[in-house]
């Protein structure tokens, strides 16, 4: 095979893949997108993309990459094409996606700034991960003291953190005379359109008052809830999408059928045609975020932990052995009375619909994937729902059991002796608090604040009960302490 994806070759592809109804290079840029994974370009790009097909304008967008220069260096080439293969119970779908119209690696975070600042510019959209905002956990505050803060609020060379590459292009908009944008939040924050206006104002209010004053005038930041299995790329997919597509593409992403983007409808300078691209908009995102970070994301942490520790790499594999799908549906029982259901939800279908996507055998989804970041993930995904039920007098048992499996879990050995690599911005502080008996663990874990607050570590049935878990896993090991919670 010869000859990679890329402007020059997309021909060529015609009748083997689905290809843009738009011409690519006359699409202009009125998006900038930062950290442009694999996340992004299975979701948003999807939906803005058919939104583009149904109804037109400039809303291609200008990808940047914070981090890492790999995704920059993989769609360059491509002139910035890349396809997503939908792997279901059907047969697999790869379409081709045209929107990133410019794409800027880490080492050119100036041109991002410009970008930003650009009147063509009337939206910035974000899916940095929990951790990319710099910010506690538990409260939700600006983490002021995080050395990419600390950098980025002295002012010298180029920004570190998304907040300070956000103020940055702010200001120069502002200095520009350039009128106001929407920043759209794409992660899995609470409320994180009104997280994402307290984060940046405050970063504003510390490098200059006067910004965040016109950021109170001039800027939206809507709420958003999103929601795509999109498990990491292999090079066995990549194989696969060659075969299909009768070239290389080495930016491809995989995903599953369903796609979900709730967004709330607040974009003073305008926004695609996001209903028609198969977005649902409204006024108020928060029922539909609840449900989807307390239901799928806890239950997704649940499964990770606790399959990775009884030996299962993919989430289809650990659903599928005894008693996990039954101690998700105990966990999903608890909950229920947590949330404000959107209107005309069918919670028993919506749960159906879960266990569907966790068991599609077609998506290599890693539990070690999943399991990464637990420091900044647990508040949302399970901690408060075991706050909310604490406060009510109702069962805390399986939400528990999910924190005490993340507890085992960062002992950083599995149950078989083997090191388990700890991917989270906390790594160093939970090594010297994770090699000790469950008790003395359970309260030295218990004291990052970050991640458990102030009340939740005073809650004697929390304490207790998470020593009983962890003790068990210990004692027991993670398969059979789901097959006997599962019996409970």
């Amino acid at each position: 095979m010869t000859g990679r994806l890329s402007l020059a070759t997309l021909i060529a592809t015609r009748g083997r893949v689905r290809l843009p109804r738009f011409d690519p290079e006359w699409l202009a840029t009125g998006i900038v997108h930062l950290g442009c994974g694999a996340f992004h370009r299975a979701h948003q790009a999807m939906h803005t993309q058919a939104a583009i097909e149904a109804s037109g304008g400039d809303w291609g967008v200008a990808a940047v990459s914070l981090r890492g220069d790999d995704v920059p260096s993989r769609l360059a080439p491509q002139d910035g094409l890349f396809s997503v293969l939908v792997r279901g119970t059907q047969s697999p779908v790869l379409t081709i996606n045209a929107t990133l119209r410019e794409t800027i690696g880490p080492a050119r975070l100036g041109e991002a700034v410009a970008a930003i600042a650009r009147p063509a510019t009337r939206i910035v959209t974000l899916t940095v991960t929990e951790k990319g905002y710099c910010r506690d956990p538990a409260r939700g505050d600006l983490d002021e003291g995080h050395p990419d803060i600390r950098a980025d609020l002295g002012g010298h060379g180029a920004p570190r953190s998304t907040l300070g590459l956000i103020v940055a292009g702010l200001a120069a908009r502002r200095a520009a005379g350039v009128g106001g944008l929407a920043l759209l939040s794409c992660d899995n924050l609470p409320e994180n359109g009104a997280a994402t206006y307290r984060l940046v104002r405050r970063f504003a209010a510390l490098r200059d008052p006067g910004l965040a004053d016109w950021i109170d005038a001039e800027i939206d930041c809507p709420s958003a809830m999103v929601d795509r299995i999109v498990p990491a790329v292999t090079d066995a997919d990549r194989d696969t999408v060659a075969s299909l597509l009768g070239l290389r593409d080495e930016a491809c992403v995989v995903t599953e059928p369903f796609s979900q983007w709730v967004i709330e409808d607040r974009f003073r300078a305008g926004r695609p045609d996001w209903e028609s691209g198969g977005a649902t908009l409204v006024r108020d995102v928060a029922p539909f975020e609840h449900m989807k970070l307390r239901l799928l994301n806890g239950s997704h942490s649940t499964i990770a932990y606790l399959g990775y520790l009884a030996g299962h790499a993919y989430v289809a594999e650990a659903i599928a052995a005894p008693g996990f799908a039954t101690l998700v549906g105990r966990l999903w029982d608890e909950a229920a009375p947590t949330l404000t259901l959107p209107a005309g939800t069918d919670l028993a279908g919506y749960r159906a619909q879960l266990l569907a996507r966790f068991s599609n055998p077609h998506l290599a989804h890693r539990t070690w994937q999943i399991a990464m970041d637990g420091t900044q993930k647990l508040p949302q995904r399970l901690l408060a729902t075991i706050a909310d039920n604490l406060a009510a007098g109702r069962s805390i048992e399986v939400a528990t059991l999910g924190v005490a499996a993340w507890m085992r879990y960062v002992r950083g050995a599995d149950e078989r002796g083997g090191p388990i690599e700890i991917r989270d911005p906390l790594a160093g502080e939970l090594a010297r608090h994770a090699d000790f008996a469950p008790a003395e663990r359970v309260d030295r874990l218990l004291g990052l604040r970050q991640v458990f607050g102030d009340a939740l570590p005073r809650a004697e049935p929390f304490r207790r009960l998470l020593v009983h878990w962890l003790e068990r896993l210990e004692r027991e090991g993670a398969a059979a302490v789901v097959r006997g919670a599962a019996m409970a």
